[in-house]
């Protein structure tokens, strides 16, 4: 019986991980896909899968040619103000303008994996995002995302320089080993601590 159990785990081990990233991408395909065909294709009375996919690959793919073509970029950009001129949704987009651009953009801030001295004995790994603060009137102080584990979220934290070990590991494995509350393992060749 004991071996029966032990196969159990074993499937379970190998089957949940590729279970549930496939039920993710497929939910949030889907939803992109019913949400686009609904607004665009509501009209259409035959019912076309991934044609709402298509169309948003297709309609970001254009944006994407146009915002970088010198003729349209002015009025993207007078767009762009008028959206961080708008109280309330200049908080949203801007934070998420700066988000996308710190993970996808020419403005990676994710990309300096460091070990945080938070009490004796107690590290975490987090990400330096800013090391000058001095615009909010703040000395002696680095920004440090903390991401949480098995979420897409995270915390801010203002931290004693001298708290802070730079890590000479690639960032994704750092934020994988992170968001995966460390059970994600680095390679050793690459987990090696500046000095």
């Amino acid at each position: 019986m004991r071996t029966i159990a032990n196969y159990f785990i074993y499937g379970l081990i190998f089957i949940f991980p590729l279970f549930a990233t496939f039920y993710v991408i497929v939910f949030l395909v889907n939803w992109v896909d019913d949400t686009l065909y609904s607004i665009l294709f509501g009209w259409v009375p035959v019912d076309l899968p991934g044609l709402g996919i298509v169309t948003a690959f297709l309609i970001i793919v254009i944006l994407g040619f146009l915002v970088t073509r010198a003729f349209t970029t002015p009025i993207f950009n007078y767009f762009e103000r008028l959206v961080e001129r708008t109280p309330f949704v200049k908080i949203i987009y801007t934070s998420f303008k700066d988000l996308t651009e710190s993970l996808l953009g020419d403005k990676k801030r994710f990309n300096r994996p460091a070990r945080v001295r938070l009490t004796d004995g107690v590290d975490r790994i987090g990400f330096i995002t800013e090391d000058d603060l001095s615009t909010f009137g703040i000395d002696n102080r680095v920004a440090v995302y903390f991401p949480h584990s098995y979420n897409f979220s995270g915390n801010l934290f203002l931290v004693d320089p001298d708290n802070i070990t730079p890590l000479n590991i690639d960032p994704s494995d750092a934020l994988k080993f992170a968001i995966s509350a460390g059970v994600t393992h680095v390679s050793k060749v690459n987990a090696k601590t500046k000095k």
